[in-house]
């Protein structure tokens, strides 16, 4: 019977029981001087290929436990290490043998964590205690690292599948999460694997905003949508001892048809709330016109002011030929504006 497909299938990890760093290859180096240093103090000086013996198979267990950093196998290779010795008869394999047992037993018990990291410890199958971060010890066969945890805020990046939207819209949305791990020993106990389970959650909330919103209420109010998502999403990991603190939405991909509709509409708007503000700037006007043609019925001297000044603006425009009112022309003969009565009557002496 063939597997189902399982989206986001999770990779598969080998278990570490430790993790075999500088410090415990510099214990190892040491451990092994030491019983180098008491074999030859007891006048028993090793050859050149006794010497090489004695270094390979310490090395040997060293390596397969960089391969296999487990305290089950370790064990294993301390015993192969023995029964090589034993059967290839090496003058020196008991010594050997204590060599490969001090890298199988000494190297992992000295543990350090990062300044950021935190290493969940389990003794005997059963959690124990919270390590690091700095320098921890482990106990041979009893203790092992479960799993080592970033206490850094993270960034995760994650995008829904098409899904259709209130108003019936084929949207596809990416986004990113900002989280971090609070509690080591929740993250590392309640859940199998944290990471995967924040961004389907993110994943499977964000499905449910788009679904229930419609796409004019999803591109004006983002912000509010990414408060949702947080909150929503929080209000799940908060068990697993981990805090979301931002969902960020970068894209929004929307069919290339509806982009065209979605333009050409947006343009009718704009063209419509244009022709709104001058039917709004002509109504206006009108209303002021209508506020100065009352002032200028009960007030003669101001309608005759507003003809004369609009008299001089055409003068000053330095029009040669002007159309005037009646009204205008009859003003002019009675008085001596702008020095024509005078030239009236020059005209007549002569």
């Amino acid at each position: 019977m063939k597997d189902m497909l399982i989206k986001n299938k999770p990779r598969a990890s080998k278990r570490s029981d430790w993790v075999l760093n500088t410090t415990g290859i510099g214990m190892v180096a040491l451990s092994l001087m030491v019983v180098l240093a008491l074999r030859i103090s007891r006048g028993d000086t090793p050859t050149l290929g006794e010497w090489g013996v004695l270094a390979g198979i310490p090395v040997s267990a060293l390596i397969g436990m960089l391969l296999f950093p487990r305290w089950v196998d370790a064990v294993k290779i301390f015993f192969l290490a023995v029964i090589t010795g034993a059967v290839l008869g090496f003058p020196y394999y008991t010594l050997s043998a204590l060599c490969a047992g001090i890298v199988v037993f000494v190297a992992p018990v000295l543990q350090k964590c990062d300044e950021w990291e935190r290493a969940v410890v389990l003794r005997l199958g059963r959690f124990y205690r919270v390590r690091g971060p700095g320098v921890f010890f482990l106990i041979p066969l009893l203790d092992r690292i479960a799993q080592r945890i970033d206490m850094r805020i993270r960034v995760s990046d994650f995008s829904t599948q098409e899904t259709l939207s209130l108003d019936s819209v084929t949207m596809q949305v990416d986004a990113l999460c900002f989280w971090l791990v609070w509690d080591a020993e929740k993250a590392a106990l309640e859940v199998e694997n944290y990471e995967q389970a924040v961004i389907l959650s993110s994943k499977t909330a964000l499905r449910n905003a788009v679904s229930s919103t419609d796409l004019t209420t999803f591109l004006r109010d983002s912000r509010v949508i990414e408060r949702k998502l947080q909150a929503t999403v929080d209000e799940k990991t908060t068990e697993w001892g981990i805090t979301i603190q931002h969902i960020e939405i970068t894209d929004i991909q929307i069919p290339e048809g509806l982009q065209d509709s979605l333009a050409r509409l947006a343009q009718a708007e704009r063209e419509k709330k244009s022709r709104i503000l001058l039917a709004e700037a002509e109504i206006d006007i009108a209303n002021r016109l209508a506020d100065a043609a009352a002032v200028y019925a009960h007030d003669m001297n101001a309608l005759k002011l507003k003809t004369l000044s609009i008299l001089n603006e055409g003068l000053k425009a330095g029009n040669s030929m002007m159309l005037v009112p009646n009204e205008i022309t009859e003003e002019l003969k009675d008085g001596s504006i702008f020095g024509l009565q005078a030239l009236a009557e020059l005209h007549k002496k002569e």
